[in-house]
């Protein structure tokens, strides 16, 4: 008898692991290497054991996987914080308990959205969110609660006076300003809260080098991931959509990416770290690219687009000719939301070759600009069923 409870006991232990009941055996050879030359190794593992049974695969994802810097020095009462309320969400939202196990651990579970100061947000969040999804039914329609919600709960709008551009949730409720990185992050955390899959994405520069840009991205139910911001006009139609159209595949310059927490094999470009490949990334640019694509040509195929082009010369003596041209960043709204932007075509470029937006017919659109006295320029005008071409003056 004693020599079988031996056995019994001998086969219970080697079912539980070296690091305990609940955490599969195929995470072992991955802590065993993330904890081989950490300085607070007994730490985690200690903490690895005192995370409850049911919760533990989730705590052992984010040990074998975060950053070594995160490892070796974030604050321990935080990492738990997170995965308790990270696995209260999935036991409380349907949404999140229907998600595979590798969605929520690598898009719900994760601490931080890219590279910001690690806060303790998901308590805040957990609570105010989750009153805001309490009557939802399916994941898209907490989605929708969250993203319409967001600003008025944390009351924090985009401002280039923020303190920098990478800020944590407290640093951007703090000032109650944030750029769109800090924006994309506020949002990134806030639908993770509520058990739902997001995460950070973003170009480090559009085609024409006119600027850099961050927003949000959804899993849906079918798998597909959605586009979205701060604040919210819908799924996959932010103003930045013909931009993001022209993407570069595999170009970290010109391409777009998506934030990984496990790794990926590639890195994800930070304009505010140019040289740190610390946050993998996903290239998505692809997908913008076809989306865009699809969307112009459902355009033309009902004939309800047509091309809207804008020049931009020195003065109105000066635009004629191709050298009368000058560069300038220069944005489209229609009916006060941004539609489009873009960067004008310079005095060496062909004529023919002209910042160009595809629009729907019939309607009122305003572009914006600075003159070369930096005072903001808005020009209004109808588009009906022909192209229209505008020109515009820096002087």
């Amino acid at each position: 008898m004693k020599r079988l409870l031996i056995v019994l006991f001998a086969a219970a232990m080697a079912a539980c692991g070296r690091y305990g009941a609940g955490v599969p055996a195929a995470y072992e050879p991955l802590l065993d290497a993330a904890l081989a030359e950490c300085p607070r190794a007994d730490s985690l593992r200690a903490l690895l054991r005192a995370t409850p049974r049911a919760d533990r695969e989730a705590m052992a994802y984010l040990i074998a996987w975060m950053p070594a810097g995160d490892r070796d020095t974030m604050r321990l009462d935080l990492l738990r914080e997170n995965v308790e309320y990270a696995c209260r969400a999935r036991r409380e939202f349907a949404w999140c308990r229907e998600l595979p196990d590798s969605v929520f651990l690598n898009d719900v579970l994760p601490y931080a959205a890219v590279d910001e100061v690690r806060d303790s947000w998901r308590p805040d969040f957990y609570e105010r969110f989750g009153r805001r999804v309490a009557g939802c039914a399916d994941l898209r329609s907490a989605a929708e609660a969250v993203n319409a919600c967001v600003r008025d709960e944390v009351g924090v709008d985009y401002n280039t006076a923020r303190e920098k551009t990478n800020q944590s949730p407290s640093e951007s409720i703090r000032q109650s300003m944030a750029s769109c990185t800090g924006l994309s992050v506020l949002l990134v955390d806030a639908l993770r809260a509520v058990g739902i899959p997001a995460r950070f994405a973003g170009t480090a520069a559009w085609h024409d080098n006119r600027g850099n840009h961050s927003w949000t991205e959804v899993r849906f139910p079918d798998g597909e991931w959605r586009f979205t911001e701060y604040y919210y006009v819908g799924w996959d139609c932010a103003w930045f959509f013909a931009d993001a159209g022209k993407a570069t595949a595999g170009d970290h310059l010109h391409g777009i990416y998506a934030v990984s927490f496990r790794p990926t094999g590639d890195w994800f470009p930070m304009v505010w770290s140019e040289r740190s490949r610390a946050v993998h990334g996903v290239d998505v640019s692809e997908r913008y690219i076809d989306l865009y694509a699809a969307h112009a040509a459902a355009l033309a195929a009902e004939g309800a687009g047509v091309k809207l082009s804008f020049d931009m010369f020195r003065d109105a003596a000066h635009a004629t000719e191709s050298a009368d041209r000058v560069e300038a960043n220069v944005d489209l709204f229609c009916d006060g939301e941004q539609v489009g932007g873009g960067r004008t075509a310079g005095p060496l470029q062909d004529m023919n070759d002209r910042l160009s937006f595809l629009v729907e017919k019939n309607r009122t659109y305003t572009f914006r600009y600075e003159n070369a006295r930096g005072e903001a320029i808005e020009m209004q005008v109808e588009v009906g069923e022909e192209p229209v071409t505008v020109k515009g003056y820096l002087e």
